[in-house]
């Protein structure tokens, strides 16, 4: 039922107002008595939001409905509004007819396995604890806060140095219809000047795709190329993802954003968190201070739980999701931005810093398989049979001196995904072939059918 971003699907599909009805009554049978709920943009939202509330107080638990903000707030809010459990009804990234529901813990981490299992058992076997006329919940509405978050990140990312080169500092958000109107808040508190793109709240995400990247940020690249704007960003229609645009109008490969993030965080002996598809940009801007990287299953669930271990200072993936654990174990899409902008205000510019790291060629593809689990027992056997050592914390990882190799099955698609990295063009690509051929002998030796 849940992934690793939650419950998500298309609704009247997979996502119902029953199947939140029926959520809402695990919570509050597992002893959550106080729930925070908020939701993003989707129309769809506030009738899923009314039957998960209603199961909440159907089984005795309190609702504090904050109505529609970003995931982080909802999340960081769990904590503020000495509640039990936060939910926001959501589907992130995806298209508009998709929606879905994920559950936050109040140091602001996404429900860890064993509290999503709890939930998922409760719903499959429909064991509620259903309270008399006089036993059930209440509801109540929250105002203020959004604008608790904007102060918050004020406070985090503000100081004498950063104030000072932040009002000479120009910014366009690009909002995408989202829930994200907390960034340009938080930059104007900040002292910025601010534009905004798709700034009307809008479920149909009709400025763009509500997935923030190269493609579909074109009209943002091209005001911060024309303009006098010191770089851009943009998030998805709930707020936990941020990428940006340098000032040139360039997208910054979000592996790139993801190192200077890193660097900016870490110090000598600390550790950051990042998947295992993460690119070798990342170990050597953290090398650079002495930090170095530790790698976690791909999703933003798996970065936070590492970064509760204490040398680790920043967890990230390249989807765009950003933790910092002293600030919050969710992804801070509003943080992300405002730490990004007071970098590029203190160093002068966000190309310089971007032109400052070192990249390497990495190749990627996806293989059509029909059955991933039984290509990726073969993979992982023939690996297993040709090198000494391999990782197989999600997919299978190989590692030499200068490069990696990972081939994982996709969480949503009948395909196994291909990705080579290396410090030069010639081993990038030696790499990635034998990686393929491993791939495609695997599906024929199972007799899986495979198409590229």
């Amino acid at each position: 039922m849940f992934g690793t971003s939650g419950i998500r699907g298309e609704v009247g599909d997979e996502v119902t107002a029953e199947l939140a009805l029926s959520v809402g009554r695990a919570l509050a049978t597992e002893g959550y008595e106080r729930v925070v709920v908020g939701r993003d943009v989707r129309e769809s939202g506030a009738m899923l939001v009314d039957a998960l509330t209603a199961g909440v107080r159907e089984c005795g638990g309190d609702v504090v409905d904050v109505g529609v903000a970003p995931t982080p707030t909802v999340a960081r809010g769990v904590d503020w509004l000495e509640a039990d459990a936060g939910v926001v009804v959501t589907a992130s990234h995806n298209p508009a007819r998709d929606n879905g529901i994920k559950l936050w813990s109040p140091s602001g981490q996404a429900f860890d396995g064993e509290r999503r299992e709890a939930i998922a058992d409760r719903v499959r076997e429909e064991r509620y604890d259903l309270e008399p006329w006089d036993g059930l919940g209440t509801r109540r509405d929250h105002v203020g806060l959004l604008e608790r978050h904007v102060e918050t990140i004020a406070e985090t990312v503000g100081d004498d140095e950063a104030d000072d080169a932040l009002e000479d500092l120009n910014v366009v958000v690009d909002v995408g219809n989202g829930a994200g109107s907390v960034t340009a808040d938080a930059f104007v508190e900040l002292g910025c000047s601010v534009r905004t793109l798709n700034a009307q709240q809008d479920g149909r995400f009709p400025g763009r795709p509500s997935e923030p990247n190269a493609e579909t940020l074109e009209d943002l690249q091209r005001l911060v190329g024309a303009t006098d704007a010191d770089l851009g960003v943009a998030h998805d229609g709930d707020g936990d993802r941020m990428v940006a645009v340098d000032e040139r109008g360039e997208f910054v490969p979000k592996d790139l954003l993801l190192a200077l993030f890193a660097r900016e965080a870490a110090g000598d002996g600390e550790r950051v968190a990042a998947p295992v598809d993460t690119s070798l940009a990342v170990d050597d801007a953290v090398a650079t201070v002495g930090a170095s990287v530790t790698r976690t299953a791909v999703g933003d669930v798996y970065i936070a739980e590492r970064a509760t271990e204490d040398d680790v200072t920043f967890g990230g993936e390249p989807s765009g999701a950003w933790i910092w654990p002293a600030e919050t174990l969710c992804p801070d899409g509003p943080l992300a931005a405002c730490k990004l902008a007071a970098m590029a205000a203190r160093e002068g510019s966000l190309a310089a810093l971007v032109d400052d790291l070192e990249t390497y060629p990495i190749r990627r593809t996806s293989i059509e398989v029909e059955d991933k689990a039984a290509v990726m027992d073969r993979v992982e056997a023939t690996v297993r049979e040709r090198y000494d050592e391999v990782d197989a914390l999600d997919g299978v990882r190989v590692e030499d001196d200068d490069g990696w190799t990972l081939v994982r099955p996709s969480g949503t698609e009948p395909v196994v995904r291909i990705t080579a990295e290396a410090r030069d063009d010639e081993r990038a690509d030696a790499l990635f072939e034998t990686a393929r051929e491993i791939v495609l002998e695997a599906a024929e030796e199972t007799g899986v059918p495979s198409a590229e």
